[in-house]
């Protein structure tokens, strides 16, 4: 079974040129039905049987003592992966036919994504140079760390929100990637599928900031980087460490809320459909494939829908 989740894993990754993230997401699913198997004597995907599957379903959606139950949508996705590699098993010859190929996936209330209002925005991009100003008992050696590693986030910040980036696209940013003189950007999104971002004039000027005045300092230790955002060691930013400084700046600024790097992105979205962005343009901005992905934008501001409903309905 390990030898036939690594063919696949490289299939996704060569041939169909998926990002290392998604290619990551199907390891550990495929790592995790592998282990169910295993603890039930099952070593070969030519032994999985449909009731088999279904017993992995049952189990995800079952509180463990390792772990609590996983959603619907999280199990959904894990049977998504199953139903490929299966079917990659048989486009091999190592199958005869798939034993999830006649498992339902499970129909999903589609939930409204998470945004912050455009009151909100202000708040969680002046956070770090909030906390990087708040460190009067440190030596002041830590205090310029402090100062240096708020511009980098403010940057970071800025960038995530006025340009829609997923957190992966950040991280994967380099400083050739970045034309500020243009107002552009150049990010590789889902599928490594290339396209072009404009930067907004306060996204730029907090880049321009970075890296003219903190970026050379950090890389000074490993001047081979060539990653846009970087940490204490010259190292390119990962995505795990995006995320955690999104939610502690977030955590600060709006303690209600359960904010991500996510919530970013949705709030750029939200936010250019309620000022009259048409939707095709909002799609390409996102590097949306399906427009209807796009669409879940236009249910979240339910201030503009009542003001379009107003204004058009003849019985307002």
């Amino acid at each position: 079974m390990r030898t036939d989740i690594d063919s696949f894993l490289l299939a996704l990754k060569l041939e169909r040129g998926m990002s290392p993230t998604t290619v990551s997401s199907y390891a550990q699913d495929l790592k995790l039905f592998e282990a169910f198997c295993r603890a039930r004597r099952v070593g070969a995907a030519s032994r999985v049987t449909p009731r088999l599957i279904r017993d992995f379903l049952q189990w995800l959606r079952a509180d463990q003592p390792s772990r609590k139950a996983l959603t619907p949508a999280t199990a959904a996705r894990k049977l998504s992966c199953l139903k490929s590699w299966f079917k990659f098993l048989m486009a091999q010859g190592a199958l005869s036919q798939n034993p999830a190929g006649f498992i339902e996936t499970p129909r999903l209330w589609r939930r409204l994504p998470t945004v912050l209002n455009e009151s909100e925005i202000p708040a969680l991009l002046a956070e770090p140079q909030r906390v990087g100003a708040e460190k009067p008992a440190a030596s002041p050696r830590r205090r310029r760390s402090a100062a240096a590693l708020a511009v980098r986030d403010m940057a970071l910040l800025e960038l995530l929100y006025g340009a829609g980036l997923r957190v992966s696209e950040a991280a994967g940013l380099d400083v050739a990637s970045v034309n500020l003189d243009a107002g552009f950007l150049r990010c590789f999104g889902k599928g490594s599928k290339e396209r072009i971002v404009p930067v907004g004039k306060l996204a730029k000027a907090a880049l321009e900031s970075y890296l003219q005045t903190v970026r050379p300092a950090l890389v000074s230790r490993a001047p081979q980087t060539t990653a846009l955002f970087v940490n204490r060691r010259g190292q390119g930013m990962t995505r795990q460490r995006i995320w955690q400084l999104v939610r502690r700046y977030a955590s600060a600024s709006h303690p209600a809320k359960r904010v991500s790097p996510h919530t970013l992105r949705h709030s750029f979205a939200t936010h250019l459909l309620a000022h009259g962005a048409d939707l095709r343009t909002v799609q390409e901005l996102l590097g949306h494939a399906n427009i209807a992905t796009t669409q879940r934008y236009t249910h979240v501001d339910s201030t503009r829908l009542k003001s379009v409903h107003e204004q058009f309905h003849p019985r307002p």
